[in-house]
């Protein structure tokens, strides 16, 4: 059996960290869903970057959008050709959404980075692209940034699916975790709504590493390319906590879905370490992994697939005590990697719409002599 598949079974779901125009129409994700058992797919401003800027795929489309209305605006061309690819995605795993009565299948398009500090223009961001969209399996990423926290809660009442998005540590998960079930509980129809919580992992071991590194101790160094698991299984315990305990019973029996916590940035950075370990280490149910198509291949190719994430807590425990008594205090690591997160896709989401200006420049006489 397929190694990806295997994760199936210990209860987890691969979803890819990836999409573009060439993996939906070329059959290729299709593919992964029949071969790879992929349950669903995630985006952002950077993997569209990547996607509509590099190469031609995107050109007939912005040229019959630019022959349409020459004086669209960036933002408006954009959205057009990324809601065309989460569509068609979408419609691909519409089987998964069905045949999983809606736990997976789903697609995910995140809102403006620069909306992240404002709750009510989230919000609003939030259900115009659900309507612009017109797919159940949907998901609005909202980040867990103060403001979309609030704007989370509003997001998921009004019965939008919400994958919320730059999470990095414990308060940030408590913050996400404690929107949704205040967005569920007002919610009209409980039961239609889902929702992932994103925590990214890889970025905090990038971030820690060297300040381990400073300590220079054998210990602190035997350390590195630890804590960022260490952090997940202490995510996933108080996950456990707060969606199967008595605080969640009522909503649960009532037919309110569990809001899966999704691992994030599970690519390895660090060419040292093994380029499946922040899958391996991670797999457990009532979980979602969303992997970059490289990490997919690896796992596919000599991955070990067994249940990981609630093993060795006290080890994870130890680990994060140790940090302490090293004198690292990892809560402002854990603001400023959220900080960088926002700032990067702000970055992507700004150069893509640049790149978009410079292309419809170059495409726009030859769309007008149409």
């Amino acid at each position: 059996m397929n190694r990806l598949q295997v994760i199936e079974e210990c209860g987890q779901s691969i979803w890819l960290d990836a999409i573009s125009r060439r993996l939906i129409e070329s059959g290729q994700l299709q593919q992964m869903i029949q071969d790879d058992g992929l349950r669903g797919v995630t985006s952002n401003p950077s993997i569209f970057e990547k996607a509509i800027t590099h190469g031609d795929d995107y050109d007939a489309q912005l040229r019959e959008l630019l022959h349409a209305d020459p004086g669209r605006s960036d933002q408006s061309l954009y959205e057009a050709l990324a809601i065309a690819d989460i569509r068609m995605a979408a419609d691909v795993l519409r089987p998964v959404y069905d045949a999983s009565e809606g736990t997976d299948g789903y697609v995910s398009l995140e809102i403006s980075p620069h909306l992240a500090h404002d709750a009510p223009g989230s919000v609003a961001e939030a259900q115009r692209l659900w309507r612009a969209v017109d797919r159940p399996n949907l998901m609005i990423k909202i980040p867990a940034s103060p403001a979309g926290i609030a704007a989370i809660e509003e997001t998921v009442a009004a019965g939008i699916n919400v994958n919320v998005t730059l999470i990095f540590s414990l308060a940030h998960y408590e913050a996400a975790a404690g929107a949704y079930l205040r967005g569920i509980a007002r919610a009209a129809q409980p039961r239609n709504i889902a929702s992932v919580a994103s925590l990214f992992v890889s970025r905090l071991d990038s971030a820690v590493d060297p300040l381990l590194e400073r300590v220079g101790a054998a210990p602190g160094l035997a350390m590195r390319g630890r804590i960022a698991v260490a952090n997940a299984k202490l995510a996933y315990r108080r996950f456990r906590e707060l969606l199967f305990g008595a605080s969640f019973a009522g909503l649960r029996q009532a037919g309110a879905r569990v809001q899966r916590l999704l691992w994030g940035s599970t690519g390895t950075k660090n060419p040292n370490y093994s380029d499946v370990l922040y899958v391996e280490h991670l797999i457990g149910r009532d979980t979602v992994n969303t992997v970059p198509p490289e990490t997919l291949d690896a796992f596919r190719d000599h991955g070990v697939a067994r249940v990981t994430v609630g093993t060795e807590l006290e080890q994870a425990e130890a680990d994060m005590a140790r940090l302490r008594e090293f004198g690292i205090d990892l809560g402002p690591v854990f603001d400023e990697l959220q900080r960088d997160g926002l700032a990067s896709f702000a970055l992507s989401y700004d150069r893509l719409l640049g790149k978009l200006h410079e292309k419809r420049h170059r495409l726009a006489p030859m769309a007008a002599r149409r």
